[in-house]
C-alpha cells in the first residue's frame, strides 16, 4: 500500500471527518476552501491520487460519489465503515413530482419513482425524499437543471444550508440565510437575486429539508 502524502492525508482525513460528521462527502469547493487550495482541478490532482493509490472511489468524477475504501493508515474499512455495498447498506428514496404546501406526507407516500443508494451517501439519520430541479438557480454549487437532490425531510436548518423551502405553492432550492428582518433564500447563480421572505411571513413549515446528495443522469 502506496503512503500518502502530507497533503494527500490532509485532503482524506477532511473527507472522513465531512462524512462522520454530516453524513455524506464535501464537495470539491468545500475541500478546496478548507485546505486553501485554490482551482478544483488542483482538488481533482489530490483525489485522483487518492484512488489511484486505493483510499478511495468514486463515480463519474463526482466529489458527493465519495467512497473510502481504507483508512488514513492504509487498513481497509469495514463494512461500517463504508468499503462495501451490502443489502443492509442500500436505501430505497422516493423520487416527488412538484411538492406543493401541505402536500408533502402525500407525496411522498405516492411518489412518481424510487431510487436505491447507498446509505452513506445521504447520512444514516432522518427520512430522505428526492426531487428534480428544475431551471439554473443553483449552478453554481453543482446543481444543474435536470438534477435530482436528496433532500433529509427536517423543519429547521443551519445559516448556508441548501435548503428546498416552499415560496408560496412552490418548491425552491436555494441557500437558507436567516437576517434581522427576513429570511434570505440566496440563488448559486450570480445572475439571479436572492428571494427575501419578511420574518413575519415566515412559518417553520416553508422548509421540507436539507439537500444531502445530488444525482446526474449522464444519458437516458
Amino acid at each position: 500500500m502506496q503512503r500518502l502524502t502530507d497533503r494527500q492525508r490532509a485532503v482524506f482525513e477532511f473527507i472522513e471527518q465531512s462524512i462522520a460528521q454530516q453524513g455524506y462527502p464535501p464537495t470539491l469547493r468545500e475541500i478546496g476552501n478548507h485546505l486553501g487550495i485554490k482551482s478544483t482541478n488542483g482538488v481533482n490532482d489530490h483525489l485522483r491520487a487518492l484512488e489511484r493509490k486505493g483510499y478511495l472511489t468514486r463515480q463519474d468524477m463526482k466529489s458527493r460519489t465519495l467512497r473510502l475504501l481504507r483508512h488514513a493508515d492504509g487498513s481497509p474499512r469495514d463494512e461500517d465503515g463504508g468499503s462495501s455495498s451490502s443489502s443492509e447498506d442500500m436505501i430505497s428514496i422516493p423520487i416527488l413530482g412538484r411538492v406543493a404546501a401541505g402536500a408533502l406526507a402525500e407525496a411522498i407516500e405516492e411518489p412518481e419513482d424510487t431510487v436505491r443508494i447507498d446509505r452513506m451517501l445521504v447520512g444514516r439519520g432522518g427520512d430522505v425524499f428526492g426531487l428534480r430541479i428544475t431551471g439554473e438557480s443553483m449552478i453554481e454549487a453543482g446543481i444543474h437543471d435536470g438534477d435530482y437532490v436528496f433532500v433529509r425531510k427536517q423543519l429547521t436548518a443551519r445559516k448556508g444550508d441548501i435548503v428546498i423551502a416552499l415560496v408560496g405553492d412552490e418548491a425552491t432550492c436555494k441557500r437558507y440565510f436567516p437576517e434581522k428582518d427576513h429570511i434570505r433564500l440566496q440563488p448559486e447563480n450570480s445572475t439571479m437575486a436572492p428571494i427575501l421572505v419578511p420574518k413575519t411571513d415566515w412559518r417553520t413549515t416553508q422548509i421540507l429539508g436539507v439537500v444531502v446528495g445530488v444525482y446526474r443522469k449522464l444519458s437516458d
